[in-house]
């Protein structure tokens, strides 16, 4: 099984230089490939002098990580052999001993895995699940995600209790392994969210497509997170927010559809207001201007729905039980 790990840089060359070395050290069995985002840092220059093993793909604009993907697999796929696998990276993630040899056994035991992601651990504290993705992720019936390991704001230490492999709902963008050809018979990322949920997204419709998503506990990643977009950063609540609406339309059955996302524009207001007091007015406006956001593409995303029947969501109202009951943890969310 041949698998191409291909990292998406956008004026990266300082986490290039800290986090790509792992990668060419451990991945010796792949192809690799940088798709650079038309960045006007020198990135491009220190690849080519010192990793030359590494394949440039450039794209005429910063596309995001939506498009940016999207078109700089193309291009991959047009001039280079065509891998099994893709591995999505972010440039901040630093990779582990033989961390791909488990998610390609498991892709190879299984053919109706389509996704898979490693565990994901914080890079700055290596015991503790990092944000992105922890021990695997899953999402409620109002399109709020959470993960193993994850909720909300609280990090769980790792103690080996997520070592298992198991199905779940999404996988993350922080390490996203995808059959090519899944992801090319799904359309790719919804280049309309530019960047955030987009794997989520895109993981709701492989399960609505009748295939699975899986995350293997073997296989573990270090990420930095915040690369790109600092969490403390309005315009990363703006894309969330906007972003979870337009893949519930997208993608929950008609009867649930409308009433959900009217329920989760009211819990919206209710974050807006929790979000003026901790975080802020640049925030609180943050929500109030992803719901304009929302609007303005409702038509097409109506129009261009392919929703599921079964449900693989989870009908735990994750903000009431972390925010009312203080369920902190996995464990304790009933």
């Amino acid at each position: 099984m041949k698998t191409a790990v291909v990292i998406l840089n956008w004026n990266g060359k300082k986490l290039l230089e800290e986090f790509i070395p792992s990668v060419v050290e451990f991945s010796q069995s792949a192809d690799i490939y940088v798709i650079d985002n038309n960045s006007d840092d020198d990135s491009e220059e220190f690849l080519k002098s010192n990793y030359p093993q590494i394949k440039i793909i450039r794209n005429e604009d910063n596309f995001g990580y939506a498009k940016g993907y999207n078109e700089g697999i193309k291009k991959i796929l047009s001039s280079y052999s065509k891998p099994d696998i893709f591995c999505l990276l972010n440039s901040d993630v630093m990779v582990s001993e033989n961390w791909l040899e488990p998610i390609e056994k498991l892709f190879e035991s299984n053919s109706e895995i389509a996704v898979a992601q490693p565990k994901i651990l914080d890079y700055k504290n290596p015991t503790q699940f990092e944000y992105a993705g922890a021990g695997g992720g899953f999402i409620d019936n109002f399109g709020y995600p959470y993960c193993r390991g994850r909720v909300f704001w609280d990090l769980e230490e790792d103690k080996g209790q997520f070592d298992d492999t198991i199905q779940t709902f999404w996988a993350s963008g922080a390490c996203f392994f995808i059959r090519t050809e899944d992801f090319m018979n799904s359309g790719g990322f919804d280049e309309g969210f530019f960047a955030h949920m987009e794997e989520i997204d895109l993981c709701w419709r492989i399960n609505n497509s009748g295939r699975k998503v899986f995350y293997c506990g073997e296989s573990k990643v270090y990420h930095l997170g915040g690369g790109t977009l600092k969490n403390s950063n309005p315009k990363k609540t703006y894309l969330n927010f906007r972003n979870s609406l337009w893949m519930l339309v997208k993608n929950l059955p008609a009867w649930k559809a409308f009433p959900f996302v009217f329920l989760r524009l009211s819990l919206d207001g209710i974050t807006g207001i929790v979000f003026l007091f901790y975080e802020g007015f640049p925030h609180f406006w943050a929500v109030i201007d992803s719901h304009f956001g929302f609007y303005k593409r409702l038509f097409h995303y109506r129009t261009n729905r392919k929703p599921g029947i079964k449900n693989y969501y989870t009908k735990k109202l994750i903000p009431f039980q972390y925010f009312v009951l203080k369920r902190k943890y996995y464990k304790d969310l009933k």
